[in-house]
């Protein structure tokens, strides 16, 4: 314990770099010739929309703790914001080159050799322009507005995120001094332009370009000298005060709007804009020379996804997949008869999430359902859930809590909040200064006996059927009266603050839930000193709470196994000679995006599975509403092994192994290869894939770590359970 405390900042990774380095790992992916082409464009496209929000998030926190003094206290690993402003600066150049040079040296000509081709204007032949012409006259000429900056028109202002061009230009007549012209191209727009088909293969010219052609025709009277694409991403932090806000809804709506006129934290700029454009740009929006990124390509990579969802090429993506459907009965109420027989495990997008949809829109249309309740803190736009609770409403008792804090989703959540509010649905916020993050559903139901039995469902991710086709979470539908009891008095904490000493079987952030975890691993770590079995074995996106950290750094000394698998930041070094050698640490980047959260502990030989909504991370821990759940049902935790913990350990493919100096390597590196199976090939989800289609013939999931001894009664034959009944295929 003493060497962990005193050397415990050395022990910590930087989180800003940490995130850095997961990002680069998602890079890696679109470099990988082994992935289809347009899923590469797809890895590039989401590369750059996380540093975007890395940039408006992050980036300009730290900016603003060294603008209100806070340069002086350093973070957990020891550094002040200062100093990692100045090597997050160094990093994130050295990233966006990488990012460029794979679209220009890699991902284009890879394009071009399958007739997709990114072209020029000085590529087109005279069709090519004539039709250029035309869309550039009919379809986007109209929506332009051009501005040129002088006394009487001052700069204009430039949205977050907003492809903008900027023009120097100089008058025909009596022109000395140059102006700068700007234009905002409207968002409805295509950034990428598809030309008529030249023998079939497939052109596109970026809109820029286009407009840039014929910026004369914008700016009649005047010289066009020089032009340039650029972008400028904002400060997208809120700031409330909720205790003296009217509403949170009012105060969430108002600060959606300064938002968008934060102050700028990044330019980027095409590398060839002249520098009298840099410099008026730079003195408007006053930002420092580290942040002007010069880029040799279009100023938004993020678009650069169109070409996946516009181009007709399943031959260059990810064989189509068909999710395992639960088998169910004919009639609203099947699904609450299967649920009281025995829980259903769920693990999506192997298992469909079209059963957590049926599940609330039974519960809507059955006559015998009193009541729901349900947590939303991102949804999709067109949301089945939400239009089955805005029906239930006109039937029955309907009580949502809506985060409105939902990063970048709060637009959205608003008008969910008015739009269930107008259908008679009770909409609550949740508690005053927490986010509520926890995923909850609560079904009360009038039983053939009279009696009113609760139906629950709880899960790792969003209530979301749209992202649920890509990331990897897990469901729990039960009727368990423990759990459902526990679901129903988190939601009378959520609206109307009644807190209970504890929660039990569920933990709760930010009352117990942390408290709790660091039980669990202390509790490991005292089976190991007695000579009991123990182990840990944890899987969440996120690894950054130092007190966490330190109790697993504990137990690690202690003589526990520890196996984790973390997809994004970790701040924790494993592999430290007695403080954290018997940690290891993996990072799972693929065709799915990783987001269960699973927790396994050895408890001397009686295993016990968790799952929950929240990571560990601080702000999970102590700032949001979050549950974990102990999963006590034996079948249901041999799935969770067989279908997660065994498959991903075994995982080659697409694992990256976290070492002690930070970096992280393929697991065929060398420097890895004590980690994994030497000459192995085994891919996790790809493997789910095949089982949850019924595929035959799939291989065996290779041995676990030797270091992971999981005790028999959570071992399966080396094959995923079937514990979901699914349709015959």
């Amino acid at each position: 314990m003493d060497s962990v405390t005193k050397d415990l900042q050395s022990l910590f990774i930087g989180r800003d770099q940490s995130w850095l380095s997961f990002n680069r790992r998602v890079l890696e992916e679109a470099q990988d010739p082994e992935n289809p082409l347009l899923e590469r464009v797809k890895f590039l496209a989401i590369t750059a929309s996380n540093l975007d929000e890395f940039v408006e998030v992050r980036v300009a926190g730290i900016l603003q703790q060294v603008e209100h003094g806070k340069a002086v206290d350093p973070g957990p690993d020891g550094r002040t914001p200062p100093q990692v402003l100045t090597e997050l600066a160094a990093k994130i150049h050295e990233f966006v080159k990488s990012q460029y040079d794979c679209w220009r040296d890699e991902l284009v000509p890879a394009l071009a050799e399958e007739s997709i081709r990114i072209v020029t204007l000085k590529d087109l032949n005279a069709a090519d322009r004539e039709y250029i012409e035309s869309f550039y006259r009919k379809s986007i000429e109209p929506l332009l507005t051009p501005v040129t900056v002088d006394p009487a028109h001052p700069f204009p202002h430039v949205l977050n995120k907003a492809l903008c061009l900027a023009f120097l230009l100089r008058r025909k007549r009596r022109g000395v001094v140059p102006y700068l012209g700007v234009v905002t191209v409207p968002r409805a727009l295509p950034r990428l332009v598809l030309l008529p088909s030249d023998n079939g293969a497939v052109k596109y010219v970026f809109l820029s370009d286009v407009i840039q052609a014929f910026a004369d025709r914008l700016y009649h009277g005047y010289e066009v000298l020089s032009a340039a694409g650029f972008r400028v991403t904002r400060n997208s932090n809120l700031y409330m005060e909720e205790e003296e806000s009217r509403s949170i809804m009012d105060s969430v709506d108002a600060q959606l709007h300064r938002r968008r006129k934060g102050e700028a934290v990044r330019l980027e700029i095409e590398a060839s804009a002249n520098q009298e454009i840099i410099d008026r740009l730079v003195l408007n929006f006053r930002l420092e020379p580290w942040q002007i990124f010069r880029v040799d390509g279009p100023p938004n990579l993020t678009r650069v996804s169109y070409l996946y969802d516009q181009v007709a090429r399943p031959d260059l993506k990810f064989r189509p997949f068909v999710p395992r459907e639960l088998a169910l009965k004919s009639g609203a109420s099947a699904i609450f008869e299967q649920v009281r027989k025995r829980e259903i495990l769920l693990h999506h997008p192997y298992d469909s999430y079209s059963a957590v949809v049926r599940f609330i829109e039974s519960a809507a249309k059955d006559p015998d359902v009193l009541s729901i309740k349900q947590t939303l803190y991102r949804t999709s736009d067109n949301s089945p859930i939400v239009r089955a609770l805005i029906d239930a409403a006109a039937r029955k008792e309907v009580a949502v809590v809506v985060e409105l804090k939902a990063r970048f989703d709060e637009a959205s959540n608003i008008r969910w909040s008015r739009n269930l509010q107008e259908a008679g649905v009770q909409v609550f916020h949740g508690v005053v200064g927490l986010k509520t993050h926890c995923k909850l559903m609560l079904i009360a139901r009038r039983e053939a006996d009279g009696q009113i039995r609760q139906y629950a469902h709880m899960g790792t991710g969003n209530y979301n059927p749209s992202t649920a086709r890509f990331y990897t979470d897990l469901s729990l539908l039960t009727s368990d009266p423990h759990i459902t009891h526990s679901v129903h008095q988190v939601f009378n904490y959520l609206t109307a603050y009644s807190e209970r000493p504890n929660y039990t079987p569920l933990f709760v952030a930010p009352l117990n839930l942390g408290k709790n975890c660091e039980h669990l691993i202390d509790r490991e770590a005292e089976h190991a000193r007695a000579g009991k079995k123990s182990f840990i074995f944890a899987k969440v996106n996120s690894l950054l709470d130092e007190k966490i950290i330190a109790a697993l750094y504990r137990a690690s000394q202690a003589g526990v196994n520890i196996e984790l698998i973390v997809r994004g930041g970790c701040a924790l070094r494993p592999g430290v000679r007695g403080i954290s050698s018997r940690i290891r640490v993996r990072s799972v980047i693929g065709r799915f995006l990783e987001h269960s959260r699973i927790f396994v502990f050895g408890n001397g030989g009686k295993p016990e599975v968790y799952l929950g909504s929240a990571d560990w991370m601080r702000r999970n821990i102590y700032e949001r509403v979050e549950v974990m759940f102990h999963l006590k049902n034996p079948v249901l935790c041999n799935q969770v092994v067989t279908e997660v913990v065994e498959p991903y350990l075994a995982d080659t493919d697409k694992t990256r192994i976290l070492l002690e100096d930070g970096n992280y390597v393929r697991s065929n590196d060398p420097r890895a290869m004590r980690h994994t199976k030497n000459g192995f090939h085994f891919n996790a989800q790809e493997f789910l894939i095949g089982f949850a289609e019924g595929r035959e013939g799939l291989n065996e999931i290779p041995a676990v770590p030797r270091f992971l001894k999981i005790p028999a009664i959570l071992r399966s034959n080396g094959k995923p359970s079937n514990g979901v009944p699914a349709k015959s295929k």
